[in-house]
């Protein structure tokens, strides 16, 4: 009904204007036309778009030169270039870095944390990554970060945060750098259904509106093995009910195939990683409809810039392990027609170089089409925002971007964002 409603309504703000009707322009509207878009529900290209932004929405759209500019709106035309629906990264760490020492960010507190989020939420917003979903941050930080920019504080994207990222004792999600003595643990570390549920629901208390838990080892911590399952079936089936019953979504960082198995079986929306995925893990996510999250390029800054970064032995080790691994577990899924979204790992690389994977997927095995869908309308329905967001459509959202020259023929220039436009407000304007 809700979805029936915006349409109704934009089509009737088209209706008046492409009659010349001046009647309904209100004051802040903006007329933005451009030399093509790309349509990602139909999977074309289109050609000289326009559309009237009123109220951080889509009110109408057509033709550049056909559909009426309202009188008083400020007019921005962007000539050839391409427009496409702001970009969505589901599987981002604002308030970490990749450059620096990789010890460093240990020793940050949770106000440290916030301050180094605030930084890299404008690098990712004016990338063009309009939505992000920040999959595990210490203290709270990123959450202040995304109520700091809902409330117009900062700038930056919208953000689905999850606080905590929940995981056993010693495992993938706990803080194992430090000895004994000092008394370490991560918040999200929990033991046992009931306590995995209590972690949830802590992290609900305290602002998540996304949840994650770490079903297998990890490649950036110390003593896990990638592969190896960590969370039990039932505490992972705990964490999903209680996500569900809030009405949140939930993640599962999964390396190992038994992991990604009992975490698709136990109900989770999303597998992030998805490394070692089988033949079998890939017809359970079919199965199940669940979302693969695959960070396909960050290897390549890893082994390249790891060593000099601090990062340890081990953890390069883990790396050399995933990366071929994970690319064709990536071009497996793809080919099964596996549900994907885009999703880098930003923080394992710079911020701001969140678009660089777009090349990768395609490399290993996507159409340019398929990887823009996977950060536009798929990323939008796995959070349960298609009505909202990941479309250029009337009623919808105004997260905009633009580009030089057209991304299917060359998925490069999502590289170089140029016009960057948020929930009806332009924040980037020229490189």
């Amino acid at each position: 009904m809700r979805k029936l409603i915006g349409l109704l309504g934009g089509f009737t703000a088209f209706l008046l204007l492409s009659a010349g009707n001046m009647a309904g322009a209100e004051e802040g509207d903006i007329y933005l036309s451009a030399g093509a878009m790309v349509d990602v529900v139909e999977g074309r290209a289109v050609d000289n778009p326009a559309m009237v932004i009123r109220g951080g929405r889509i009110a109408a759209m057509g033709e550049r030169g056909s559909l009426a500019v309202p009188d008083g709106a400020e007019v921005v035309d962007l000539g050839d270039m391409t427009l496409l629906p702001g970009f969505m990264d589901m599987h981002v760490h604002l308030s970490g870095d990749a450059g620096g020492n990789f010890f460093a960010g240990l020793s940050y507190s949770a106000p440290r944390q916030a301050i180094v989020a605030v930084k890299n939420a404008r690098k990712t917003l004016m990338a063009g990554f309009t939505t992000v979903r920040d999959v595990g941050a210490g203290g709270y930080s990123v959450i202040a970060v995304r109520d700091g920019i809902n409330a117009g504080d900062i700038i930056g994207p919208r953000i689905f945060a999850v606080g905590n990222a929940i995981g056993i004792t010693g495992g993938h999600c706990d803080n194992n750098f430090f000895p004994p003595e000092m008394e370490t643990s991560s918040g999200g570390a929990a033991d046992g259904p009931w306590a995995v549920r209590a972690k949830v629901r802590e992290n609900i208390k305290y602002g998540a509106n996304a949840i994650k838990v770490c079903a297998t080892g990890g490649v950036f911590s110390k003593g896990t093995k990638v592969g190896v399952q960590q969370l039990t079936l039932e505490e992972l089936k705990s964490a999903v009910a209680e996500a569900h019953l809030r009405g949140l979504t939930i993640a599962a960082h999964a390396h190992g195939t038994d992991g990604i198995k009992a975490a698709i079986v136990a109900g989770v929306d999303s597998i992030e990683h998805a490394s070692f995925a089988d033949d079998e893990a890939i017809s359970l996510a079919k199965e199940f409809g669940t979302y693969f999250s695959m960070d396909i390029y960050n290897t390549e800054y890893t082994l390249a810039y790891g060593e000099a970064n601090g990062v340890p032995e081990e953890n390069i080790n883990k790396e050399k392990q995933v990366s071929a691994a994970q690319r064709d577990s990536f071009r497996r899924a793809v080919e099964a027609g596996v549900k994907m979204v885009f999703g880098s790992d930003a923080a394992i690389y710079p911020h701001g170089d969140n678009a660089k994977q777009f090349s990768r997927m395609v490399q290993f095995g996507m159409t340019p089409m398929q990887a823009l869908q996977a950060s536009t309308i798929n990323a939008a329905t796995l959070l349960k925002m298609e009505n909202d967001i990941g479309a250029l459509r009337e009623g919808f959202m105004a997260d905009i971007v633009a580009v030089n020259g057209n991304p299917l023929d060359d998925i490069t220039v999502t590289e170089n964002v140029a016009f960057v436009m948020k929930s009806g407000e332009i924040v980037k304007a020229g490189n």
